[in-house]
């Protein structure tokens, strides 16, 4: 177990300055998303990335699977699109080897993230969108097994239900995983999603070796008027992060410990600040007293 930098925590670095920051900053590991990897060049990114001799602990991220909630052809179409597109993560994340391939699986059909609700053209049939995410599982977990890639189902803080991830809870999401072999799909635990679940330390119990990925970032409170970016420094908000590590250690985990912060005032901040701080906060805050 390590600790990795997620690309999106020091937005403003290209992977090429992400690689070299880890490297400086001594870590093993490293999180990359799929804008900052097209920028870069697939090609180039794996170059850079084994060059250093870092691991890629998780590709961000593939998903987006309700949208084929829509009626007849629109959602035909959309259902299409999609399963082409996570085809196309998958194959990324093959060729970068990486640890898995996140999924946040969409919100409501017909619900953009960030935007206001459509006049038409959506749907709230939440349990029809839980169902379009299991129809496309059964698609793309075989193709993702045939690539050595796992795909790594992520639950998302209610407030995000009706734009970004129809899956709320680890339970959720476990549940989603179960009818399929653990090298081919898996669950994220997340502690800016997952912190507030009363049955967290049971659900990181019955994952066992399905967590696939281990994200902590801070839960800030207020939030901020873009909920999104509510995502704070460890230490800086109300999660308690020495249980919940100790739950997922215990479960079996061994991959590293990623983080994955999404707010503005860290994204303007010198990265390397940014770095030396979740280093030191990893260290103090993160992990169980010895």
């Amino acid at each position: 177990m390590s600790l990795s930098l997620n690309q999106w925590t020091t937005r403003q670095w290209s992977v090429a300055e992400a690689v070299d920051g880890c490297v400086r900053h001594g870590l093993e590991a490293i999180g990359l998303w799929r804008e900052k990897v097209a920028e870069q060049g697939l090609a180039e990114s794996v170059k850079l990335v084994r060059a250093a001799g870092l691991r890629v602990s998780s590709l961000c991220r593939g998903g987006f699977l309700t949208a084929g909630g829509l009626p007849g052809e629109q959602g035909r179409t959309a259902f299409a699109r999609a399963l082409e597109d996570n085809r196309r993560a998958i194959d990324e994340a093959a060729e970068l080897a990486a640890g898995c391939l996140v999924m946040v699986v969409g919100g409501l059909p017909g619900v953009r993230p960030g935007e206001a609700l459509p006049a038409e053209g959506f749907t709230r049939d939440l349990a029809g969108a839980r169902e379009r995410v299991a129809e496309a599982l059964a698609e793309l977990a075989p193709y993702a097994g045939e690539r050595g890639v796992k795909l790594a189902l992520e639950p998302l803080h209610p407030i995000y239900c009706p734009d970004r991830a129809v899956l709320s809870t680890l339970g959720q999401a476990l549940e989603l995983s179960l009818p399929y072999p653990e090298e081919q799909v898996g669950v994220v635990v997340d502690t800016f999603h997952v912190w507030w679940d009363p049955r967290l330390f049971e659900e990181i119990a019955r994952a066992g070796r399905r967590i696939a990925s281990y994200q902590v970032c801070d839960y800030l409170h207020p939030l901020p008027e873009d909920v999104l970016l509510g995502r704070g420094m460890m230490g800086d908000g109300v999660i308690g992060f020495p249980p919940i590590t100790r739950a997922v250690l215990a479960a079996g985990y061994t991959g590293d410990i990623e983080v994955e912060i999404f707010n503005a005032d860290i994204w303007a901040a010198d990265p390397d600040e940014v770095v030396a701080t979740m280093k030191s906060r990893y260290a103090e805050v993160v992990l169980p007293a010895s």
